[in-house]
Protein backbone atom coordinates (compact mmCIF):
# COMPACT_ATOMS: atom_id res chain seq x y z
CA UNK A 1 0.00 0.00 0.00
CA UNK A 2 2.78 2.47 0.68
CA UNK A 3 3.86 2.41 -2.99
CA UNK A 4 0.72 2.28 -5.01
CA UNK A 5 -0.90 4.55 -6.87
CA UNK A 6 -3.99 6.46 -6.54
CA UNK A 7 -7.23 5.35 -8.98
CA UNK A 8 -7.59 7.63 -12.08
CA UNK A 9 -9.19 7.90 -15.31
CA UNK A 10 -8.12 7.44 -19.17
CA UNK A 11 -10.68 9.91 -19.54
CA UNK A 12 -9.17 12.57 -17.38
CA UNK A 13 -10.14 15.02 -19.08
CA UNK A 14 -14.12 14.14 -18.20
CA UNK A 15 -13.29 13.84 -14.69
CA UNK A 16 -12.18 17.53 -13.79
CA UNK A 17 -11.86 17.31 -9.92
CA UNK A 18 -9.63 14.62 -9.53
CA UNK A 19 -7.31 15.74 -12.49
CA UNK A 20 -7.04 19.55 -10.70
CA UNK A 21 -8.98 21.18 -8.08
CA UNK A 22 -8.12 24.47 -9.74
CA UNK A 23 -10.70 23.29 -12.24
CA UNK A 24 -13.44 24.03 -9.46
CA UNK A 25 -15.83 26.41 -11.74
CA UNK A 26 -14.13 26.61 -14.64
CA UNK A 27 -17.03 26.35 -17.50
CA UNK A 28 -19.65 28.42 -18.93
CA UNK A 29 -22.86 27.75 -16.96
CA UNK A 30 -24.71 28.02 -14.15
CA UNK A 31 -23.61 24.44 -13.09
CA UNK A 32 -21.79 21.32 -14.09
CA UNK A 33 -22.80 17.66 -12.96
CA UNK A 34 -20.07 14.74 -14.24
CA UNK A 35 -20.20 11.32 -13.69
CA UNK A 36 -17.55 8.96 -14.00
CA UNK A 37 -17.37 4.75 -14.36
CA UNK A 38 -14.44 2.43 -14.87
CA UNK A 39 -14.09 -1.03 -14.56
CA UNK A 40 -10.61 -2.62 -15.25
CA UNK A 41 -9.63 -6.06 -15.95
CA UNK A 42 -12.70 -7.21 -15.35
CA UNK A 43 -11.46 -11.08 -15.89
CA UNK A 44 -9.01 -10.44 -13.13
CA UNK A 45 -11.63 -10.81 -10.48
CA UNK A 46 -13.00 -7.65 -11.20
CA UNK A 47 -9.42 -5.86 -10.28
CA UNK A 48 -10.78 -2.36 -10.13
CA UNK A 49 -13.91 -0.41 -10.62
CA UNK A 50 -14.11 2.98 -9.88
CA UNK A 51 -16.61 5.79 -9.83
CA UNK A 52 -17.31 9.39 -9.12
CA UNK A 53 -20.15 11.97 -8.93
CA UNK A 54 -19.55 15.96 -8.66
CA UNK A 55 -21.32 19.31 -9.01
CA UNK A 56 -19.77 22.39 -9.07
CA UNK A 57 -20.72 25.93 -9.56
CA UNK A 58 -20.09 29.61 -9.52
CA UNK A 59 -20.77 31.72 -6.47
CA UNK A 60 -20.39 35.61 -5.66
CA UNK A 61 -20.67 36.24 -9.23
CA UNK A 62 -22.05 40.11 -8.44
CA UNK A 63 -19.71 40.40 -6.09
CA UNK A 64 -16.35 39.71 -7.68
CA UNK A 65 -15.07 41.48 -10.52
CA UNK A 66 -17.10 40.79 -14.47
CA UNK A 67 -13.72 38.83 -15.57
CA UNK A 68 -13.22 36.82 -12.25
CA UNK A 69 -14.74 33.18 -11.41
CA UNK A 70 -14.88 31.71 -8.51
CA UNK A 71 -16.17 28.41 -8.36
CA UNK A 72 -17.09 26.30 -5.34
CA UNK A 73 -17.78 22.08 -5.94
CA UNK A 74 -18.62 18.73 -4.24
CA UNK A 75 -17.26 14.91 -5.37
CA UNK A 76 -18.27 11.83 -4.15
CA UNK A 77 -15.70 9.09 -4.93
CA UNK A 78 -15.68 5.26 -4.99
CA UNK A 79 -12.74 2.38 -5.32
CA UNK A 80 -13.36 -1.09 -4.97
CA UNK A 81 -10.40 -3.77 -5.64
CA UNK A 82 -9.94 -7.26 -5.11
CA UNK A 83 -13.54 -8.40 -6.35
CA UNK A 84 -14.78 -5.81 -3.65
CA UNK A 85 -12.79 -6.82 -0.66
CA UNK A 86 -11.13 -3.68 -0.61
CA UNK A 87 -12.68 -0.48 -0.91
CA UNK A 88 -12.42 3.45 -0.33
CA UNK A 89 -14.86 5.67 -0.41
CA UNK A 90 -14.10 9.39 -0.75
CA UNK A 91 -15.78 12.94 -0.25
CA UNK A 92 -14.80 15.81 -0.95
CA UNK A 93 -15.07 19.55 -0.72
CA UNK A 94 -13.13 21.79 -3.57
CA UNK A 95 -13.33 26.19 -4.05
CA UNK A 96 -11.14 27.81 -6.58
CA UNK A 97 -10.64 31.65 -7.81
CA UNK A 98 -9.53 32.52 -11.18
CA UNK A 99 -8.34 35.82 -11.76
CA UNK A 100 -9.16 37.42 -15.19
CA UNK A 101 -5.94 38.86 -16.72
CA UNK A 102 -7.72 40.66 -19.43
CA UNK A 103 -11.02 42.98 -19.63
CA UNK A 104 -13.13 40.19 -21.28
CA UNK A 105 -11.66 37.05 -18.96
CA UNK A 106 -10.43 35.39 -22.04
CA UNK A 107 -7.21 34.85 -20.29
CA UNK A 108 -7.82 33.63 -16.72
CA UNK A 109 -5.33 32.23 -13.91
CA UNK A 110 -6.87 30.17 -11.70
CA UNK A 111 -5.65 28.58 -7.96
CA UNK A 112 -8.04 25.96 -6.48
CA UNK A 113 -7.74 24.20 -2.49
CA UNK A 114 -9.24 20.56 -1.77
CA UNK A 115 -10.08 19.24 1.12
CA UNK A 116 -10.96 15.35 1.65
CA UNK A 117 -12.12 12.87 3.84
CA UNK A 118 -11.13 9.39 2.98
CA UNK A 119 -12.28 5.93 4.04
CA UNK A 120 -10.70 2.57 3.65
CA UNK A 121 -12.16 -0.78 4.30
CA UNK A 122 -10.66 -3.96 3.75
CA UNK A 123 -13.01 -7.29 4.29
CA UNK A 124 -11.17 -9.96 5.13
CA UNK A 125 -13.60 -12.66 4.51
CA UNK A 126 -13.08 -12.12 0.71
CA UNK A 127 -9.63 -12.52 0.97
CA UNK A 128 -7.75 -15.77 0.46
CA UNK A 129 -4.07 -16.38 1.38
CA UNK A 130 -1.36 -18.85 0.28
CA UNK A 131 -1.34 -20.80 2.90
CA UNK A 132 -5.33 -21.33 2.97
CA UNK A 133 -4.81 -23.48 -0.74
CA UNK A 134 -5.71 -27.11 -0.23
CA UNK A 135 -6.37 -29.91 -2.28
CA UNK A 136 -9.72 -29.40 -1.29
CA UNK A 137 -9.67 -25.54 -1.90
CA UNK A 138 -9.60 -22.30 0.11
CA UNK A 139 -8.72 -23.16 3.74
CA UNK A 140 -6.09 -22.27 5.98
CA UNK A 141 -4.91 -19.86 9.03
CA UNK A 142 -4.20 -16.44 7.20
CA UNK A 143 -7.60 -15.09 8.36
CA UNK A 144 -6.77 -16.08 11.92
CA UNK A 145 -4.47 -13.09 12.28
CA UNK A 146 -7.52 -10.57 11.75
CA UNK A 147 -9.47 -9.61 14.67
CA UNK A 148 -12.36 -8.93 12.94
CA UNK A 149 -13.61 -9.68 9.37
CA UNK A 150 -13.22 -5.78 8.26
CA UNK A 151 -10.46 -3.23 8.87
CA UNK A 152 -11.29 0.41 8.73
CA UNK A 153 -8.96 3.54 8.30
CA UNK A 154 -9.75 7.13 7.90
CA UNK A 155 -7.90 9.93 7.04
CA UNK A 156 -8.33 13.64 5.78
CA UNK A 157 -6.22 14.60 2.55
CA UNK A 158 -5.36 17.89 0.90
CA UNK A 159 -5.20 19.04 -2.45
CA UNK A 160 -4.05 21.63 -4.55
CA UNK A 161 -3.36 23.16 -8.14
CA UNK A 162 -2.49 25.47 -10.30
CA UNK A 163 -4.07 26.55 -14.05
CA UNK A 164 -3.74 28.73 -16.61
CA UNK A 165 -6.62 29.30 -19.90
CA UNK A 166 -6.75 31.49 -22.35
CA UNK A 167 -8.50 32.03 -25.83
CA UNK A 168 -7.83 33.56 -28.49
CA UNK A 169 -11.38 33.90 -30.30
CA UNK A 170 -14.82 32.06 -30.29
CA UNK A 171 -13.32 29.33 -31.83
CA UNK A 172 -10.40 28.18 -29.88
CA UNK A 173 -8.86 27.43 -26.03
CA UNK A 174 -5.42 26.58 -24.61
CA UNK A 175 -4.60 25.43 -20.84
CA UNK A 176 -2.03 24.21 -19.06
CA UNK A 177 -1.92 23.29 -15.02
CA UNK A 178 -0.52 21.46 -12.07
CA UNK A 179 -1.52 20.09 -9.18
CA UNK A 180 -0.49 18.00 -6.06
CA UNK A 181 -2.78 15.18 -3.92
CA UNK A 182 -2.17 14.44 -0.48
CA UNK A 183 0.19 17.30 -0.03
CA UNK A 184 -0.37 16.14 4.08
CA UNK A 185 0.83 13.33 3.53
CA UNK A 186 -1.50 11.30 5.30
CA UNK A 187 -1.34 7.84 6.89
CA UNK A 188 -3.11 4.50 6.33
CA UNK A 189 -3.05 2.69 9.63
CA UNK A 190 -5.00 -0.60 9.45
CA UNK A 191 -3.02 -3.30 12.07
CA UNK A 192 -1.08 -0.80 13.92
CA UNK A 193 1.42 -0.21 11.62
CA UNK A 194 0.62 3.31 9.67
CA UNK A 195 1.39 3.62 5.95
CA UNK A 196 1.98 7.03 4.13
CA UNK A 197 0.48 8.04 1.46
CA UNK A 198 3.04 9.85 -0.62
CA UNK A 199 1.88 13.07 -2.83
CA UNK A 200 0.78 12.84 -6.51
CA UNK A 201 1.67 15.36 -8.91
CA UNK A 202 0.21 15.88 -12.29
CA UNK A 203 1.18 18.22 -14.94
CA UNK A 204 -1.27 18.52 -17.71
CA UNK A 205 -2.00 20.72 -20.63
CA UNK A 206 -4.59 20.41 -23.66
CA UNK A 207 -6.73 22.98 -26.00
CA UNK A 208 -8.34 22.75 -28.69
CA UNK A 209 -8.77 24.76 -32.49
CA UNK A 210 -10.63 24.68 -35.51
CA UNK A 211 -9.78 22.14 -38.82
CA UNK A 212 -12.39 23.36 -40.76
CA UNK A 213 -15.95 25.29 -40.78
CA UNK A 214 -17.77 22.39 -38.78
CA UNK A 215 -14.54 20.24 -37.70
CA UNK A 216 -12.10 21.05 -34.15
CA UNK A 217 -9.03 19.16 -33.34
CA UNK A 218 -8.87 18.82 -29.52
CA UNK A 219 -5.52 17.66 -28.13
CA UNK A 220 -4.62 16.98 -24.02
CA UNK A 221 -1.77 15.36 -22.12
CA UNK A 222 -0.74 14.39 -18.87
CA UNK A 223 2.00 13.31 -17.11
CA UNK A 224 1.96 11.66 -13.35
CA UNK A 225 4.58 11.00 -10.79
CA UNK A 226 4.22 9.49 -6.94
CA UNK A 227 6.55 7.35 -4.95
CA UNK A 228 8.86 7.29 -8.04
CA UNK A 229 6.11 5.51 -10.37
CA UNK A 230 5.10 8.32 -13.58
CA UNK A 231 2.75 7.65 -15.85
CA UNK A 232 2.03 9.72 -19.23
CA UNK A 233 -0.86 10.50 -21.62
CA UNK A 234 -1.34 11.73 -25.06
CA UNK A 235 -4.20 12.23 -27.72
CA UNK A 236 -6.35 13.98 -29.44
CA UNK A 237 -9.98 13.81 -31.16
CA UNK A 238 -11.66 14.84 -34.17
CA UNK A 239 -14.72 17.15 -33.55
CA UNK A 240 -17.53 17.27 -35.96
CA UNK A 241 -20.09 19.75 -35.45
CA UNK A 242 -23.61 18.38 -36.96
CA UNK A 243 -25.25 21.97 -36.41
CA UNK A 244 -22.25 24.63 -36.32
CA UNK A 245 -24.50 27.45 -36.19
CA UNK A 246 -26.41 26.26 -33.66
CA UNK A 247 -25.95 27.98 -29.75
CA UNK A 248 -25.87 24.17 -28.26
CA UNK A 249 -24.61 22.44 -31.20
CA UNK A 250 -24.44 18.42 -31.65
CA UNK A 251 -21.34 17.02 -31.83
CA UNK A 252 -19.54 13.94 -32.31
CA UNK A 253 -16.17 12.90 -31.36
CA UNK A 254 -13.44 10.25 -32.55
CA UNK A 255 -9.98 10.24 -31.06
CA UNK A 256 -7.61 8.17 -29.28
CA UNK A 257 -5.17 8.32 -25.91
CA UNK A 258 -1.90 6.31 -25.48
CA UNK A 259 -0.76 5.74 -21.96
CA UNK A 260 2.98 4.66 -22.66
CA UNK A 261 4.75 1.81 -22.34
CA UNK A 262 0.78 0.15 -20.95
CA UNK A 263 -2.35 0.62 -23.54
CA UNK A 264 -4.03 2.50 -26.53
CA UNK A 265 -7.26 4.17 -25.91
CA UNK A 266 -10.00 4.46 -28.49
CA UNK A 267 -12.51 7.30 -27.57
CA UNK A 268 -15.73 8.30 -28.89
CA UNK A 269 -18.24 11.24 -27.50
CA UNK A 270 -21.46 12.72 -28.26
CA UNK A 271 -22.52 16.13 -26.92
CA UNK A 272 -26.00 17.31 -27.77
CA UNK A 273 -27.64 19.83 -25.82
CA UNK A 274 -26.31 20.42 -22.53
CA UNK A 275 -24.45 17.06 -22.27
CA UNK A 276 -21.50 15.16 -23.28
CA UNK A 277 -21.51 11.25 -23.23
CA UNK A 278 -18.23 9.65 -23.44
CA UNK A 279 -16.74 6.16 -23.96
CA UNK A 280 -13.54 4.90 -24.12
CA UNK A 281 -11.55 1.40 -24.38
CA UNK A 282 -8.25 0.09 -22.50
CA UNK A 283 -6.21 -1.68 -24.75
CA UNK A 284 -3.50 -3.49 -23.01
CA UNK A 285 -0.13 -3.43 -24.78
CA UNK A 286 1.69 -4.10 -21.70
CA UNK A 287 3.29 -7.39 -20.90
CA UNK A 288 0.12 -7.86 -18.55
CA UNK A 289 -1.56 -8.69 -21.34
CA UNK A 290 -0.71 -12.27 -21.22
CA UNK A 291 -2.90 -12.59 -17.40
CA UNK A 292 -5.40 -10.12 -18.63
CA UNK A 293 -6.53 -11.94 -22.25
CA UNK A 294 -5.63 -8.54 -24.06
CA UNK A 295 -8.36 -6.76 -21.88
CA UNK A 296 -8.04 -3.62 -20.09
CA UNK A 297 -10.89 -1.15 -18.93
CA UNK A 298 -13.90 0.17 -20.36
CA UNK A 299 -14.59 3.57 -19.04
CA UNK A 300 -17.59 5.49 -19.26
CA UNK A 301 -18.46 9.71 -18.47
CA UNK A 302 -21.06 12.28 -18.53
CA UNK A 303 -20.94 15.85 -17.96
CA UNK A 304 -24.20 18.06 -18.27
CA UNK A 305 -23.59 21.59 -17.77
CA UNK A 306 -26.77 24.01 -17.07
CA UNK A 307 -25.61 26.54 -20.18
CA UNK A 308 -27.73 30.26 -21.35
CA UNK A 309 -29.08 29.72 -24.41
CA UNK A 310 -28.44 33.58 -25.13
CA UNK A 311 -25.14 34.90 -23.71
CA UNK A 312 -21.89 35.04 -26.26
CA UNK A 313 -19.97 31.54 -24.92
CA UNK A 314 -16.64 31.89 -22.97
CA UNK A 315 -14.70 28.93 -24.37
CA UNK A 316 -13.51 26.78 -21.40
CA UNK A 317 -11.35 23.30 -21.26
CA UNK A 318 -12.73 20.38 -22.86
CA UNK A 319 -10.09 17.79 -23.49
Amino acid sequence: MAYAQDPHFSQFFSSPLTLNPAFTGKFFGAYRIAGNYRNQWSTIQNAFSTNTASIDFQIMQNKIANNDTWGVGFMGYSDNSAGGAVKFNYGSFSTAYHKGLDEDGMHQIGAGFQITYSNMLINTSLLNFEDQITIAGFRGISSEFFSGNTLKSNYIDLNAGLLYNGSTNNRNNFYLGVSMYHINRPKQSLTGAAFVLNPRTNFHAGGYFPIGYSTSLHISGIQMFQNGASETMLGAAVQINATPDEIKSTSIYIGSWMRLNDAIIPYAGLEFGDYRIGISYDYTTSQIKTASLNRGGIEVSLIYIRRPSTDRPINCPKF
